[in-house]
């Protein structure tokens, strides 16, 4: 199963142990998803987690063996095409990711611009916990 858990998904993993976003990127580590990201993913990441509001609650460390990890263990697209699908241009890239890889799911916690969308192609549009139950019942 294929998969792009969007920037704030990620953040929120490091941040928050045991919670949906975590046991969504965890699933990485049991090999029951396939994560799909971007070079572009890999600096909005880098860029995010150095905000003040994110600093406080994340070591650089941490920051720095998740995207090493998404590099070794991801698929890692090097150029996205332009799309225009969502009302705010910063969700558009992460849309282009989910077309490019062919991902089953885009995991977003994005309530305004990229889960009203619902789907995207043959991408389903997803929150962390709803993500998190259909792995369940993949098993």
């Amino acid at each position: 199963m294929w998969a792009v858990l969007d920037t704030g998904i990620l953040i929120a993993a490091l941040i928050t142990a045991e919670t949906p976003p975590d046991q969504v990127y965890q699933a990485r580590r049991k090999k029951r998803v396939t994560l799909v990201t971007s070079v572009w993913q890999l600096g909005e990441f880098r860029r995010a987690s150095r905000y003040e509001r994110v600093k406080k609650f994340l070591k650089p460390t941490e920051a720095g063996n998740l995207v090493n990890g998404l590099k070794r263990h991801a698929t890692v697209l090097t150029e996205l095409p332009g799309v225009d699908l969502s009302r705010d241009p910063h969700d558009n890239p992460v849309l282009a990711m989910a077309i490019t890889g062919e991902a089953g799911y885009l995991v977003t916690g994005d309530r305004r611009g990229l889960l009203p969308l619902k789907r995207v192609g043959t991408t389903r549009i997803v929150t962390a916990a709803e993500f998190r139950k259909i792995l369940k019942n993949k098993r």
